[in-house]
């Protein structure tokens, strides 16, 4: 749905002009006025919020203080902003496992969503030697696959893999719209060791717009090897964009 600015114009202006928001910053104020609404159930999840320039006209604030409060709102989770196309009220933050090594297909089906995938290609290169992450494991040629994976309608995460033919030959005839990576290379090589490192990063320019995020959010990104008995399997890089994912996992006897 998408709220129809001309109806509740009159009604934004006095939320924002309010009583007990004269102290704080106009962004604030909005950022408020926003949160309200969506706390209310006014604006709900997938709800498409009035354009920058409609929040612009409605409360006669400038186009930099309605950026930086979609833009604070996007970072905190509770909005989604999509180049081009518009800001959503976020879904609650998906949760990805941090300690197993799951089929994301399989965590989205869970949650009760749609998973698709968006091939961007598959294909063998050179095994290039100033790549720290398969320079011990790999020679000569490496199977490389990029592709989108979405939760419903929204890009979730970015899976960057280079693949060892030795382990999967067959790599490149699979056809991972119909299943992932993960799923094939568990059948053909099961793991027997795995290794995750979790860092916080700015994506590049490219991987923002195969996300559509904007360049400055935030993401998580985990490097993944695994190994089957044999030896080295995949090393991937998985991006996910910071306001739409959490990371969770368990550790103890207990």
């Amino acid at each position: 749905m998408v709220v129809e600015i001309a109806v509740v114009d009159a009604e934004l202006a006095a939320l924002y002009n309010g009583p007990g928001t004269e102290s704080a910053p106009a962004y604030e104020r909005v950022k408020q006025l926003i949160v309200s609404q969506i706390n209310a159930g006014r604006w709900q999840e997938g709800d498409q919020l009035p354009s920058e320039n409609q929040l612009v006209g409605a409360l006669g604030l400038s186009r930099m203080t309605i950026n930086r409060a979609l833009r604070e709102l996007s970072a905190e989770g509770l909005v989604v902003r999509l180049m081009g196309v518009g800001t959503f009220v976020a879904a609650t933050k998906t949760a990805s496992s941090l300690f197993e090594v799951k089929n994301i297909a399989d965590e989205i089906q869970q949650r009760g969503h749609r998973h698709r995938t968006e091939v961007v290609y598959v294909r063998e290169e050179d095994a290039d030697p100033a790549n720290a992450f398969i320079r011990d494991s790999i020679r000569g040629k490496v199977f490389h696959s990029l592709m989108i994976h979405y939760e419903d309608d929204t890009p979730i995460q970015l899976e960057d893999r280079f693949v060892n033919p030795a382990e999967a030959p067959g790599y490149l005839d699979q056809d991972f719209t119909q299943q992932t990576p993960n799923h094939y290379l568990s059948v053909e090589a099961p793991l027997t060791r795995g290794e995750h490192v979790v860092e916080a990063i700015l994506a590049s320019p490219e991987e923002c717009r195969l996300l559509h995020i904007e360049r400055a959010e935030p993401c998580l990104m985990i490097r993944r090897r695994t190994w089957s008995s044999r030896g080295l399997v995949s090393a991937a890089r998985l991006v996910h964009p910071g306001s739409r994912n959490r990371l969770e996992g368990t550790f103890g006897t207990g």
